[in-house]
């Protein structure tokens, strides 16, 4: 993926803008064929203007298989209790559910599209989910973004990502000369020599390196004097 300019990276940047949705009211068959149709494992619930709901997963439409053979599915008693214990209310209700806004997670983990790609992954990791929808500042579908697409930052060019940490890390640094921070990268690993102005933290500088896009990790070959 090739980008275009400086500064970190985000979920607008590698999020899929064509995204397939499905209403409050779609039909438990139709949203199958929707998933199986575009090859995905969640679809976003619409409502309103386009305003993301929710989001209905094949774990939530598998609801009705996990429960379709228990005891007490279709009668009440001690068969109920049983499966209400096991896999709890939320569950019972889904595996009978028929439309999306009886299936769906909500409300949705969404994110928006100017949050960093460690920012989206951070909420990925929290909510256990492997795709996000992405909305705007209104709430409204703007795209979606996963897992993999997170992980398009680290097929950067090195030069690329050198060139982006030599201008926009290291320079602004010494605005009166010529820079005395070396910057090397090989496959993602940044190694940083030099000396660095006495006003500045070297903790920091690495801080800022580790921000940029397609960086893996940051070292500091040898520990780097301070400039005067």
């Amino acid at each position: 993926m090739a980008y275009e300019s400086h500064g970190p990276r985000t979920v607008g940047d590698v999020m899929t803008r064509t995204v397939v949705a499905v209403g409050r009211r779609a039909v438990y068959k139709e949203i199958v064929k929707t998933l199986a149709e575009w090859r995905v494992g969640t679809v976003p619930v619409l409502a309103g203007e386009g305003r993301v709901v929710g989001v209905v997963s094949r774990a939530d439409l598998l609801s009705r298989e996990e429960f379709r053979d228990e005891p007490g599915r279709e009668v009440e008693g001690v068969g109920a209790a049983v499966a209400l214990g096991r896999h709890g209310a939320d569950g019972l209700a889904k595996a009978a559910a028929r439309t999306a806004e009886d299936l769906m997670s909500a409300p949705a983990v969404t994110v928006r599209g100017d949050a960093t790609v460690a920012e989206a992954a951070r909420i990925m990791a929290r909510a256990r989910v492997k795709t996000l929808p992405v909305v705007d500042a209104e709430g409204r579908l703007a795209g979606i973004v996963s897992r993999g697409d997170l992980l398009t930052v680290y097929l950067r060019e090195d030069e690329d990502i050198a060139a982006e940490i030599r201008t926009d890390v290291v320079a602004p640094l010494f605005p009166h000369r010529r820079p005395t921070v070396d910057v090397r990268v090989d496959e993602g690993v940044v190694t940083l020599s030099g000396a660095v102005p006495d006003s500045v933290p070297v903790p920091l500088v690495i801080r800022l390196v580790r921000a940029v896009g397609g960086v893996v990790d940051v070292d500091v070959r040898p520990a780097p004097s301070v400039a005067r």
